[in-house]
């Protein structure tokens, strides 16, 4: 059995319609997507790809499914400033009816089984929640208390854009990274392929110049910052490590 676990798409339709391009030849058995699917320029044509995708797709949602959500219904969103706020009402204006319902519907996680590995435990960013945050510095002690609960032996989670791969205990730990919005300083999109022999961190390259005219062309009041951030240039791959493990630090602090 192959799968392929594709995160943090946010929108970017030509990265993923080029991971879809790759997969033709690797033909998965599934296409698993862990969240924050829409939360980008073209989220409308990312979603109804994804959702008449003639093959076997399992998703879950992340914090930006659940964010369209909470916008619409006047909620609180901690972490969001008024600009992302904003930036999510616009996507959930481009989304019809069908597609905001599908997202509510959508579960945290989801265990799946594939030959050779067992039992594999997918969700956002942690099991018990959404959008809280662990990176490679996080101390292992931490991570411990984030995965104590799971039996699987192998977890995949997303939400920092970071691939990478932690062993804690008896249990691997994958991030695939982000098909969308990458922090590797390489342009592309990032995801895995998890078979009978194990997993594969991957990489997919697309024509940047086609995809910045396509997102020019979305209508999104964001699409230049877009572009400049995460299709012609991304962040440094250890800058971003450090940036994100601070905005981590502030937050146990706050919570304990």
């Amino acid at each position: 059995m192959k799968i392929a676990a594709l995160y943090d798409i946010h929108g970017n339709y030509p990265a993923l319609h080029a991971v879809l391009k790759e997969l033709e030849s690797i033909e998965p058995d599934i296409l698993f997507i862990g969240g924050d699917i829409v939360s980008g320029p073209m989220p409308l044509q990312t979603l109804q790809t994804l959702r008449n995708f003639t093959g076997n797709v399992q998703m879950i949602r992340g914090n930006g499914e659940r964010e369209v959500a909470e916008v619409l219904e006047g909620k609180t969103i901690p972490f969001l400033d008024k600009k992302g706020i904003e930036k999510q009402k616009w996507v959930a204006k481009q989304l019809t009816s069908s597609d905001r319902q599908f997202l509510a519907s959508l579960p945290e996680t989801k265990v799946l089984t594939a030959n050779g590995l067992g039992e594999i435990l997918f969700c956002h960013a942690t099991p018990h929640s959404d959008e809280e945050i662990f990176t490679p510095l996080t101390p292992d002690e931490h991570v411990k208390t984030l995965f104590h609960s799971v039996e699987q032996p192998f977890i995949f989670c997303g939400h920092t854009h970071l691939p990478f791969v932690r062993k804690i205990d008896d249990k691997q730990i994958i991030n695939p990274g982000s098909v969308g919005m990458p922090y590797t300083g390489n342009p592309g999109a990032y995801w895995a392929l998890i078979d009978e022999n194990g997993f594969e961190l991957k990489y997919t390259s697309y024509d940047l110049e086609e995809a910045s005219k396509a997102i020019l062309k979305s209508g999104d009041p964001e699409a230049e910052e877009f572009i400049e951030n995460y299709i012609k240039n991304t962040m440094q791959e250890d800058q971003a490590i450090n940036m994100i493990e601070k905005l981590a630090e502030q937050r146990r602090k706050k919570d304990s």
